[in-house]
């Protein structure tokens, strides 16, 4: 399972293996994860929307020669592939993926396509099991994840066919809602509980009430909060942030150069002093990218600091909270 006693561990996102924004190679993609093995990542989250079963593909190829019982594997359910030729805008599917036409997807929460979904995941991946399901991003369908998706997955796991399931989604309130009404074990909050955005607190108050261990995925925001200085024009959840933000984000740069330390850093860090949080999930897209993370994630950190980030993001909120 994901986590276990002790502090949060890192844990390897596979959207850039699906050619995120821009293309990489089965080469860069292979070195990516082989790098962050060998930093002893042992925890790699991928989903069929990530490059329209490019990322799953890929990341089964790269763990392929690894021992099944040594990393955890979690992928998701709720968006069924199709073969469907299709014309890219921009040279990008879906605004996101640089692919070539010929793949689309539909929307798909019942029994009957998670279980296809997940038969097609573990093709893909080229493995006997997988550890954990999330229902991605069904915010505007949570009627029929109570009532089909989510009994499915509970099925699954009694039967010990997957270890655990949970929702995986930006929208902290639709995650609560399913923590409320489903037997989910885990929620993924993707780019809500973050140095920059805390909009999930209320989130993990009712999972810690629950007994539901969180991952916080996105801790750099899309790219924002990635490098010691934010650029103009840097990404903020899939699109270029706002002059307010990027001043934020300057300022927390700022904050962290006067403490010895670069912004990634802080970021990357931020959620695992919250109780209940037992991974992050960051994006890797190279095997340097890789070496940095790992090496953010344990650099130490001047307790003093997270005073000082928190005030300079609450006096930028402006609530006094």
């Amino acid at each position: 399972m994901i986590g276990g006693p002790g502090p949060a561990s890192l844990g390897f996102g596979a959207a850039p293996l699906g050619n995120l924004f821009r293309p990489i190679s089965d080469d860069d993609a292979r070195a990516a994860v082989d790098a962050a093995w060998m930093a002893g990542v042992r925890y790699f989250d991928t989903a069929p929307f990530y490059g329209l079963g490019l990322s799953e593909s890929r990341l089964g190829e790269a763990l392929a020669d690894r021992p099944r019982d040594s990393f955890v594997l979690s992928t998701k359910v709720g968006r069924r592939l199709l073969e469907d030729s299709r014309t890219s805008v921009d040279g990008l599917i879906d605004g996101q993926w640089a692919l070539p036409s010929g793949r689309n997807w539909v929307r798909d929460y019942s029994r009957d396509g998670v279980l296809k979904t997940l038969e097609e995941s573990l093709q893909r991946l080229a493995c006997d099991r997988i550890d954990v399901v999330y229902l991605h991003d069904p915010d505007d369908h949570l009627d029929q994840v109570e009532r089909e998706a989510a009994p499915m997955l509970a099925e699954l796991r009694d039967q010990g066919v997957i270890s655990a399931f949970g929702v995986g989604t930006s929208d902290w309130r639709a995650a609560a809602r399913l923590v409320g009404s489903t037997d989910i074990d885990g929620v993924m909050i993707a780019g809500r509980w973050t140095l920059l955005d805390r909009s999930a607190a209320p989130l993990l108050e009712c999972a810690r009430e629950a007994g539901v261990w969180v991952v916080a995925a996105g801790p750099f925001n899309s790219g924002l909060l990635s490098r010691p200085w934010p650029e103009d024009g840097a990404r903020f959840e899939y699109s270029p942030a706002g002059t307010a933000l990027v001043g934020l984000a300057r300022d927390l740069a700022l904050a962290c150069r006067r403490h010895g330390v670069e912004l990634p850093d802080a970021a990357i860090q931020f959620a695992t002093r919250t109780e209940g949080i037992v991974a992050v999930v960051a994006g890797i897209a190279s095997a340097a990218e890789a070496v940095a993370d790992e090496a953010a994630f344990r650099r130490e950190i001047p307790s003093g600091l997270w005073d000082e980030l928190d005030r300079i993001v609450r006096d930028h909120r402006g609530d006094g909270k």
